[in-house]
């Protein structure tokens, strides 16, 4: 046989066999505009064609492919216009289950002629319902115990497609059979290296495309997933190893500790000794500086273990260097949070310059968007002229207007808050490439961390320093007992009438039911909408709260983003300096914001966010050695599945622990584009939490291939892969560091 060249898999869908419209489909209707997309395509799922779909387990409202048998059919004529009207009843009995279902055809004489009685065939479309009963209206089907193929043929695995209206998973099998029909004496270029492929005993792409789509037996199908998902990670892994070393290859000014500087100034007079895990990630972060390519690190940990020491002290090096600094804060509440910690803690450091400062100190300044013009051009002129060593801001830091001396290292605290634009616009104001440290008090399981920031060092600060005090954790379930929210406030005054100081968080701030704190970054848990309840707001709970006789005289304030700043800063010294006794807030206070003598949170609604959200929360009280108690209110029904969040929270404080849960019960979601909380994943097969296996390997195996041939010139066909896989939205995941 003629050994035909297959075509490109770039190339576009232009395809003799494929008609203009199915063409046209494929590209209006899914995307699918060139032939390796087309490949690519994956089944979802596969139907044993010798069993019949169990019809009680049907979804309504969706796109759905069915085996079932025809129980009868019967056609009349229509009364209100021309044409034959044809009822058939299809029935999974074969399984036992007496399932039944309507279909309504119009003028289908193929219909007619051919779904008879005992008849078994595929059944594609959109399911609805009338009279309680499921329906398919001019379904689109396929018989099965007939055709060209023979008996054998239609005991295959049936491939199940994602279809739409438009195009069935029929139509859609039919084009990748033909596509698969072209190629069939066709070797494909093949990603994985044969060195790895015989190691691993992995079947060969084009034998893995004809069985994932056209399996002799669902196991075939099994065997080219496995074979497919490690190709996956492996061109994941390589596209984040060519990061790692472009990253690598950059010139970087290196910042070696300077002995006797300001960070062993600052070290001599620390008050309390370094915990094992700040010493260790310390000397890795000065190793990292002092190298002639740019730090490129995540830095994670609990809420409380001393993620912003470890990077002031990283800081100091580089100002003993001649360099600046600049800590980019997603909030201005967090910005002036860090500006009034690292100027306290650093103290006549901080002075450099003023009298009583030290001899060599530095400068640490605030920029944000409303500050008054004469302050922000006097910071202005601090960072350009190099008399700030450190520069803290918000969004505000990345104007065209703001220059630096020497930038020579970039801390963005919460990085999940900003953008691959925001930090871009930061780097660019540095002469050379910076170092770059990111922050996230957000636990990020191993797995994870090597696939979504596996372009970054990781380093993980696992323990709490010294009085960090216990916080247990309680579900208040309204449902059950709606008297329980009075003992909250009784319990709220119990901890003031203590001396204390209590946090109540609302999910929004006044009476719109979409109004969501957007400055804070708020991310709401939309249920069904049977289950939507009226949420809590600041502005209604304040004022309701005054008329709660367990708070008569006790004093509230209120805190949100869309509060003036200079407001917010009154709020904010207020609870501080313990003038204000309880403060009702939106999430503003989520991360940064230090009150050591708060021990109790009230969180409303708490059914509404995120694991990782309420574990970030809590992590603002019981931070100065009295312990503390976070109670979760929530109006839903003990069964209701959001529940399964805050139980979670409730029984464990380990952060890790969490986000593994977290990760489990929203799904991936679509880990390598923009959305993060439970869409379809842009990876197909490779689950991170499940095949931590494959991703060890594959990282491994990237990671030699890199090193061997940087270029990967060796290795086309994975280039080939590598510009075929990650379009634009997936490359951005790359530049998340």
């Amino acid at each position: 046989m003629e050994n035909r060249r297959p075509p490109e898999l770039a190339a576009p869908l232009n395809l003799k066999f494929l008609s203009d419209n199915l063409q046209k489909l494929l590209e209006e209707s899914l995307g699918i505009n060139s032939v390796g997309q087309l490949l690519n395509y994956f089944p979802r799922t596969y139907l044993a064609a010798g069993e019949l779909t169990a019809l009680t387990d049907v979804p309504l409202d969706e796109e759905v492919t069915l085996i079932a048998r025809v129980q009868s059919a019967n056609s009349r004529r229509m009364r209100m216009r021309k044409g034959k009207l044809l009822n058939v009843v299809i029935t999974d009995d074969d399984a036992g289950r007496l399932g039944t279902m309507h279909l309504t055809f119009f003028n289908s004489y193929a219909a007619e002629r051919q779904l008879t009685a005992g008849t078994r065939a595929i059944f594609s479309g959109r399911t609805g319902s009338y009279r309680g009963e499921l329906t398919l209206t001019n379904p689109r089907f396929s018989l099965l115990d007939e055709g060209e193929g023979g008996v054998d043929e239609h005991l295959r695995p049936v491939p199940v497609y994602p279809a739409t209206e438009q195009i069935s998973s029929q139509m859609i099998r039919g084009c990748v059979s033909q596509l698969l029909d072209s190629l069939a004496h066709s070797q494909l270029n093949d990603p994985v290296p044969p060195h790895i492929a015989r190691r691993d005993r992995l079947m060969n792409i084009t034998q893995a495309y004809e069985m994932i789509h056209r399996p002799a037996e669902v196991e075939d199908a099994y065997r080219a997933q496995h074979r497919f998902r490690y190709q996956e990670a492996l061109v994941l892994q390589t596209a984040l190893a060519r990061r790692r070393a472009e990253v690598r290859s950059e010139e970087a000014t290196s910042r070696p500790h300077r002995a006797g500087g300001l960070r062993d100034q600052f070290d001599a007079a620390l008050p309390f000794t370094l915990t094992a895990g700040q010493q260790a990630i310390g000397k890795q972060l000065a190793a990292d500086l002092a190298a002639a390519h740019p730090m490129n690190r995540l830095l994670q940990g609990e809420v409380g273990s001393g993620k912003t020491l470890v990077a002031l002290r990283a800081m100091l090096q580089v100002i003993d260097s001649g360099g600046q600094a600049a800590l980019l804060a997603p909030t201005e509440v967090l910005a002036a949070q860090h500006y009034q910690s690292i100027t306290r803690t650093l103290g006549p450091l901080a002075e450099g310059g003023m009298l009583g400062g030290a001899a060599d100190g530095t400068r640490v300044v605030l920029l944000t968007g409303s500050m008054s013009t004469a302050q922000r051009r006097e910071a202005l002129l601090s960072a350009a002229s190099g008399d700030a060593g450190i520069v803290i801001g918000t969004h505000a830091l990345l104007s065209e207007n703001v220059q630096f001396f020497d930038l020579g290292l970039i801390v963005v605290d919460e990085q999940h808050r900003f953008g691959v634009e925001q930090r871009d616009a930061l780097r660019t104001k540095a002469a050379a490439a910076p170092h770059m440290l990111v922050m996230t008090a957000t636990p990020i399981p191993r797995t994870v961390a090597m696939t979504v920031f596996g372009d970054l060092d990781v380093s993980t600060l696992a323990e709490l320093p010294a009085g960090r005090a216990p916080i247990s954790t309680h579900v208040v379930g309204l449902s059950e007992n709606p008297r329980w929210i009075d003992r909250a406030w009784a319990r709220a005054r119990e901890e003031i009438d203590a001396g204390r100081q209590v946090y109540v968080v609302c999910p929004k701030i006044g009476d719109s039911q979409l109004e969501a704190d957007t400055s804070d970054a708020l991310e709401l848990y939309e249920g069904p909408p049977a289950n939507r309840q009226e949420l809590t707001s600041v502005a209604e709970l304040v004022e309701s709260l005054r008329e709660v006789p367990a708070l008569a005289d006790v004093t509230l304030g209120v805190l949100h983003g869309r509060l003036d700043p200079q407001e917010k800063a009154a709020t904010m010294a207020g609870f501080s300096d313990g003038s204000i006794s309880l403060l009702v807030s939106t999430t503003v206070i989520e991360v940064g914001v230090d009150v050591p003598n708060a021990t109790l949170m009230v969180i409303m609604d708490a059914d509404r966010f995120g694991i990782s959200q309420l574990h970030q929360l809590r992590g603002r009280i019981g931070r100065g050695g009295h312990p503390g108690t976070c109670l979760l209110v929530t109006q839903l029904e003990p069964e209701h599945p959001s529940r399964e969040r805050l139980d979670a929270v409730a029984s464990t404080s380990d952060g890790f622990e969490l986000s593994q849960k977290d990760l489990e019960l929203r799904r991936e979601g679509n880990i390598l584009g923009s959305s993060q909380s439970g869409g379809r994943s842009a990876l197909r097969f490779l689950k991170v939490i499940q095949h931590a296996a494959v991703i060890e390997k594959a990282r491994s195996d990237a990671q030699e291939l890199i090193d061997a041939d940087p270029a990967l010139t060796d290795h086309p066909e994975l280039v080939e892969a590598l510009d075929l896989y990650l379009n634009e939205e997936k490359e951005a995941f790359l530049e998340r560091g």
